[in-house]
Formats: C-alpha cells, structure tokens, sequence
C-alpha cells in the first residue's frame, strides 16, 4: 500500500497485513488498530510514533509478525504481548520503552528476543542482562532528598557556629564562668599527666 492512498470501509477488519513503515507518521499509535483482530503481520517501524504501545495489543491474537522499531514509542510494555499466542517476530528496538519486560508464552519462543528490545536502555529483565532488582530512583525524589540533606548540613552548621557564639559570650561577660572552665581545664590537664606518667612507669 506503499504510495497510495486508500479507502477503506466495514471490510477493513478482514485485514490480513498492514505496512506503514516509513511514512513519517507522527503521534499515538491508534487504539482502533486493535480491531484488525485477523491481522497477522503489522510494520510501522521507521516513522516518528510516540505515546504508549496500546494496552489493548493483545487483542491481536492472530499476528505472527509486529515490528515496531525506530519510533519515539515510551511507556512499558503491556503485558497483553503474552496473550498474542501466535506471535513468532517481534521488534520494538530503538523506542524510549521503559520497565520490565513482559514474559508468558510466545514471547518466550521469539526469533532472537533480545535484538527486539535493543536501544531501549530503561527495559530491564529477561533476556535483557539489565536486571529490575534495583529500587526505582526518580528524578523529583532525587531532588528531594538532596534538599533535605543540604537544609540538615545547613542546620548543623548553624547551630554550631550559635553554640561557639554563646560559650564565646559566656566568656566574655561572666568571670566566673572563665574561672570555672580555666580549673575544669587544668584539672583535666592534671589528669591526663597523670595517667602518662603512671603509664610509663608501670604502675
């Protein structure tokens, strides 16, 4: 159908193959295709696609081929892909596709699973080596936790320097409290040498 344009009425869902690739199509993929159920092959690679992979995709129970690659599609995976029990070649490579990779049925029997999801560098899972065992870090709590870490270090710092401040005029205003540490001091020092020199010398 490459290079024309055609109408196409209520027969449309008897569609058996569908080859949009290369078109410079732009936008969500559209959730009508899901209707196609007798569908068996579907190419809409090279276009400039984005939005989400349908949830309803595994209404496609008859495809045996669906190639996806090289669009701007984001999202997870839906894990309708399992229930697509026919399904044998599948490419979804070079898309912002993020999370785990779904698992069930033909998706375990794909021709060469892993080159489908390549240049998705956020998929994790089998039969990927990027494992999903790592806690989730977003970038907003990311942030988050940076700010309360910077507003802790900032209270800790001004509380000491009002800390230093008060012995400080502690000092400067009240003789006896110069006094009384003065002999806490030396009495301190006093200790100290005593417990060197009966130290080295064995007692």
């Amino acid at each position: 159908m490459k290079g024309r344009y055609l109408a196409y009425t209520s027969n449309i869902i008897l569609m058996v193959g569908l080859d949009l690739s290369c078109n410079n199509l732009v936008g969500d993929i559209p959730v009508e295709i899901t209707s196609l159920v007798n569908l068996k092959n579907l190419n809409i690679s090279y276009n400039r696609l984005s939005g989400n992979i349908p949830e309803k995709i595994g209404f496609l129970g008859s495809l045996e081929s669906l190639d996806l690659s090289c669009n701007q599609i984001s999202g997870e995976i839906p894990s309708g892909f399992s229930d697509m029990t026919m399904l044998s070649k599948m490419n979804l490579s070079y898309n912002n596709l993020s999370g785990r990779i779904p698992t069930g049925n033909q998706l375990q029997t794909l021709i060469d699973p892993a080159s489908s999801y390549i240049g998705n560098k956020y998929l994790c899972g089998p039969p990927l080596s990027r494992n999903c065992s790592g806690p989730k870090v977003f970038g907003g709590d990311l942030d988050e936790h940076q700010a309360e870490a910077r507003f802790f270090y900032l209270g800790l710092a001004a509380g000491f320097i009002l800390g230093l401040w008060v012995v400080f005029v502690a000092f400067l205003f009240c003789k006896r409290c110069r006094v009384a540490y003065f002999q806490l001091f030396d009495k301190l020092l006093c200790a100290i040498q005593a417990f060197m020199a009966c130290d080295s010398s064995g007692c």
